[in-house]
């Protein structure tokens, strides 16, 4: 098999090892329901009772499993699996348990050794088929292994991440990087001033996470919202015009009781404050399933267009899976949808759930955890530039500095690979 210009050995084609080692997440499990709560915040710990099936205190350290799979070649290629910061909660898989990931990467063996390296979609699709007690695989298994896979095709093809998914779905090459949106943790007023010396594209997330963070009636986050829009303005760069997306996880809802329009009439407040630059509002509210997240986001849009607002709102609970967001997108719940990769799974489902937004004018947010790695994050960026995603997260961690670095300089290097060897598309 010759591929650009090299001839490559089919029996290099094939597994013939697993090895797997336990890791760090770059930030820490939270419970959501606790803080939501109230539970009170004294420095990084908080104080309380978990109140999440799996949390043994209400912020935890967290976990990840690499699994590398050894080729005929003597390569190695890994991918980490992994459980998003607020796990356990709104239709999301319970925090990461290495030990049970370890014995299904056991019973996976035998279907990853029969991998000869033909086709990622068809190879994927087989691997993944229910276990032998009918259980599926996990999804936090089938984010880390994908991610393996890709990097082993991408391997033996000498190929890039981006490429193998793009030719897998036969879509167009095109050389645009995706703007990277970054997330300040709590410490949003200081993180915040260097995303804007940064010139971060989209900003500053703020984790608005609680009553208390948000304000009576809203009060601490408008606050912010206006102190930002005064931050960009004495940068003093005319050509400096980032998107504000704020995560409030559901608090704004709770301040207003769910009803669509005292939230869109305060969502209103926020976009005048946030003038002249966009304003997304991720998690509004949160109604407690996935169809009545449906039906109260359709509320909200509406409700907002009624006031010619142009907020956008962005899904993100209760919209985990490929199918959770085929509803969300058919139903139009959102005007941009938060695919978040390791909720989604194996990596393909990601691929499948950006075009799928695509066909139905819904925005693309390839996202993902501050739980993360430095590989997730990597592999991530490739599947946010193969569908050109309309935005990314920069991932893992809090930090804002290591996360933009990760994701931006992967992002970066990407570029400089793919104008090389497509020039007549730069």
């Amino acid at each position: 098999m010759t591929q650009n210009g090299i001839t490559l050995k089919k029996e290099t084609f094939m597994i013939i090892d697993i090895l797997t080692a336990p890791g760090m997440g770059a930030f820490f499990y939270d419970d959501q329901q606790a803080i939501r709560a109230g539970a009170l915040q004294e420095g990084f710990i908080y104080n309380g009772t978990p109140q999440t099936p799996g949390f043994s205190s209400i912020r935890m350290p967290a976990r990840s499993l690499s699994v590398g799979l050894v080729l005929a070649d003597g390569a190695i290629l890994w991918g980490d699996m992994l459980t998003v910061q607020y796990s356990g909660i709104a239709g999301r898989e319970p925090v990461f348990n290495i030990t049970e990931a370890k014995k299904i990467i056991e019973e996976l063996k035998p279907r990853l050794l029969q991998i000869h390296f033909k086709d990622i979609r068809h190879d994927l699709k087989m691997l993944f088929l229910p276990l032998k007690n009918e259980q599926h695989v996990p999804l936090s298994i089938q984010y880390g292994i994908s991610q393996a896979i890709l990097s082993a095709y991408a391997h033996l093809l000498r190929l890039t991440m981006t490429e193998v998914l793009v030719h897998a779905y036969s879509l167009p090459m095109i050389l645009r990087p995706v703007p990277i949106y970054a997330q300040s943790g709590d410490d949003r007023y200081n993180q915040t001033q260097k995303m804007i010396l940064k010139r971060v594209e989209i900003l500053p997330h703020g984790l608005f996470n609680s009553p208390a963070k948000l304000g009576t009636k809203g009060e601490k986050l408008l606050e912010f919202v206006q102190w930002i829009t005064q931050q960009i303005a004495q940068a003093g760069d005319a050509n400096y015009y980032p998107a504000l997306h704020f995560d409030v996880y559901g608090t704004i809802g709770l301040e207003f009781g769910l009803d669509a329009e005292s939230i869109a009439s305060y969502i209103e407040q926020l976009a005048k404050a946030a003038a002249p630059f966009q304003l997304h509002i991720e998690s509004p509210a949160d109604y407690g399933s996935s169809e009545a997240q449906i039906n109260g986001y359709i509320k909200i849009r509406q409700a907002l267009k009624n006031r010619g607002c142009s907020a956008k709102i962005v899904a993100d609970e209760w919209c985990d899976t490929l199918e959770d967001i085929r509803q969300f997108a058919q139903q139009g719940a959102a005007d941009i949808i938060q695919i978040k990769l390791p909720d989604a799974g194996c990596l393909l489902n990601s691929m499948d759930a950006a075009i799928l937004c695509k066909q139905h004018g819904i925005g693309v947010y390839i996202g993902g955890s501050c739980t993360e790695t430095d590989l997730s994050a990597r592999a991530s960026v490739h599947v946010a530039v193969a569908t050109q995603a309309d935005m990314q997260l920069a991932k893992p961690g809090m930090g804002v500095d290591e996360a933009l670095s990760i994701t931006g300089n992967e992002q970066s290097r990407l570029m400089a690979i793919l104008k090389t060897k497509y020039p007549l598309l730069t």
